[in-house]
């Protein structure tokens, strides 16, 4: 599996690019019979957004020290926090999913100043998302060639450059998925 995972890394990265960021837009342009899935009461779908952002900060967390744990050379711990990282990102994004399928997306409130969403909110998401929607590839092919390459070879590969950039970009992306979380529910 390996074998193959390492000869068809760039056709793997794009189908689950594909699928991945089909989910998405089919989610928030509600695509799709929102009534297949089952409806959870309003108390879980209000608290989802709070768990995305802990969700967040938590693989924030674990990028950070997945990182320096790689520059200090143990890769053991790298690969542990950045498959933690990935399956943080897998739960933000069912919860997000869920809760975009069933409500559609969260639009900013009425009663915040129109300057703030026009200046500050809207750019932030707009980053937010381009960041979201250029990471989903890089970390997909950073993880494909992480499992299919011994981890002695890895430095030969992209590994090392392309997951500095995913690292960088998701950082980024979680860090600003937080700015937009304090805007719409604790600010406004």
């Amino acid at each position: 599996m390996e074998r193959l995972v390492r000869e068809r890394t760039e056709v793997l990265t794009a189908l689950l690019t594909i699928v991945s960021l089909a989910l998405v837009f089919g989610a928030v342009l509600r695509v799709g019979p929102a009534t297949a899935l089952p409806a959870a009461p309003d108390a879980v779908l209000a608290a989802i957004p709070h768990a995305n952002a802990a969700i967040s900060a938590t693989a924030i967390g674990t990028i950070v020290v997945g990182v320096r744990a790689v520059k200090r050379g143990d890769v053991r711990r790298h690969k542990r926090l950045m498959a933690t990282t990935f399956a943080l990102f897998v739960g933000f994004l069912a919860l997000y999913l869920y809760r975009v399928s069933l409500l559609g997306p969260t639009g900013f409130p009425e009663s915040a100043p129109a300057w703030v969403e026009t200046y500050v909110y809207f750019p932030v998401l707009a980053v937010h998302i381009l960041l979201a929607i250029v990471c989903i590839p890089l970390v997909y092919y950073a993880l494909l060639l992480a499992y299919s390459y011994p981890v002695a070879e890895l430095p030969d590969t992209p590994h090392p450059r392309v997951g500095r950039a995913a690292a960088g970009l998701w950082l980024i992306s979680f860090a600003l998925g937080i700015v937009v979380y304090v805007l719409l529910y604790w600010l406004f």
